[in-house]
């Protein structure tokens, strides 16, 4: 026997002679795989597609040739590994083999501890390989802490907590906020600056699927658990060993579900859908919601547990309206972005469109203005957008006379524009310059780097 069977990988096992499936089944289960059986290239397909870490392939079946099918196998499951069995032993199909896309060729009757072995070698190989190519979208990928884009004190603080909970362990982490204030990309920011940055990051929205049907793509099934279960499944939990699992619009969920998911979260364990056995996993839980989960308790729509062991790690992304001093960062950020991905001219966005922007309420937060700013550059053919471009709603441009700083429509360039804020948000705060950091989104530092700004002509003349 060989030990460590690759996390119970699944081996598919596709030859029609059922005694050949049955012997390599008994064996490889015995060493600690999970292995499914199939007697034609259809049901070898069918199982590809619900997800095997490894193929046994026998060249001849009733409906094809194994070889001439592995191309197809291949693309529907790039990751999958394949190992040709054959009783021609001939260097040609090895080679033609190797060619279609075969990690290994072996030849009949086979030896069921060497094919343990190469089993053990090319699942290694396969693992090493897929922790490379995540590492590399890792190293490539832009979620690190300053993925979360904003000067506001609100913003940086956002980002400061990200970083410290990205170090810890592993604990439970609750995302609140609006729609659209950019949960996901905080999800991301937590999993990719954490030592699980190599292992998968699963998402799901749990408002998108009924029931039945998100427990068993959290979970997994076994086959026969209801009418389409043909085969077993493995969920996203299981398929995110070692990684992250981001559960969006978790307010969502059943009262029914919330009750396995604290199971889990309890226990680290769980049951496929269908299942006796536990199946034991680590994964980090980042849950996600634009509701409010306290009221949901109250009123008996959410577990108060739940509640409890999913908010570990509370953090809360601002609405937009609480840190507009961040729009004419955002816009620049995203003009920058899109201009490169549409291969526009566009390079600037004019003054008055930039307070025409800054003033409005953005009810969809930084998914609504990073989808103004897209639109623009799309439909852009000059290098500088104007406030047309920008399709800007007049009835949405006003807030409630709290919230609202009140600017005139033309003759500020942007530091004036800034200047005008800050006056306006001293006047409101009777002088008090930490209230006034706080109504514009900025640090204190930052409201007496203005000021001292403001007042050095005044000091100079």
């Amino acid at each position: 026997m060989v030990g460590n069977a690759m996390n119970g990988a699944k081996i598919l096992v596709v030859d029609d002679e059922r005694l050949i499936r049955w012997s390599i089944r008994e064996h490889l289960a015995a060493d600690g795989f999970e292995v499914v059986e199939a007697a034609t290239l259809a049901e070898a397909m069918s199982q590809v597609h619900n997800g095997v870490d490894l193929v046994l392939l026998d060249n001849r079946l009733p409906d094809g040739s194994g070889l001439a099918a592995l191309p197809a196998l291949r693309l529907a499951a790039p990751d999958t590994i394949v190992i040709m069995l054959t009783a021609t032993n001939s260097v040609e199909a090895a080679v033609e083999a190797m060619k279609a896309g075969a990690w290994h060729y072996l030849t009949k009757p086979v030896n069921l501890d060497e094919l343990a072995i190469k089993i053990h070698h090319a699942l290694e190989t396969a693992h090493l390989r897929r922790e490379v190519k995540t590492l590399r979208e890792v190293v490539t990928a832009p979620w690190g802490e300053e993925t979360i884009v904003g000067q506001s004190a609100t913003i940086q603080e956002v980002r400061r907590l990200l970083g410290k909970i990205a170090r810890t362990p592993g604990s439970t982490v609750l995302l609140t906020g609006e729609s659209g204030t950019g949960k996901d990309l905080a999800a991301k920011v937590v999993h990719y600056n954490s030592a699980r940055a190599t292992k998968p990051f699963m998402n799901i929205t749990c408002s998108a699927l009924q029931e039945t049907l998100l427990e068993s793509e959290l979970f997994g099934h076994e086959k026969g658990a209801f009418t389409d279960a043909r085969t077993q499944k493995r969920g996203l939990l299981e398929l995110a060993a070692g990684g992250s699992v981001f559960l969006d619009e978790i307010g969502e969920m059943s009262l029914g579900l919330q009750s396995k998911i604290l199971r889990f979260l309890e226990e680290k364990t769980f049951k496929r859908v269908g299942g006796a056995q536990d199946v034991s996993i680590d994964v980090r839980i980042i849950a996600a919601t634009n509701r409010d989960l306290q009221a949901d308790v109250a009123a008996g729509r959410f577990r108060e547990d739940l509640f409890y062991r999913l908010r570990v790690l509370p953090v809360e992304l601002p609405p937009l309206r609480e840190r507009q001093g961040d729009v004419p960062v955002l816009v620049d950020f995203f003009l920058k972005r899109f201009a490169q991905e549409f291969k526009k001219p566009v390079r600037r966005v004019a003054d008055r469109a930039m307070q025409a922007l800054a003033r409005q309420a953005w009810p969809g937060n930084v998914r609504e203005l990073r989808n103004a700013v897209e639109r623009a550059v799309l439909l852009a053919d000059t290098e500088e957008l104007t406030q047309s471009d920008f399709l800007l709603s007049p009835a949405r441009a006003t807030q409630p006379q709290s919230q609202a700083f009140v600017l005139p429509d033309e003759g500020l360039d942007m530091d004036q524009l800034q200047d005008e804020l800050v006056r306006q948000a001293l006047a409101r705060s009777a002088g008090n310059q930490t209230r006034a950091a706080q109504l514009l989104g900025l640090s204190r530092d930052q409201i007496r780097y203005r000021l001292e700004r403001m007042a050095a002509p005044i000091a100079n003349g």
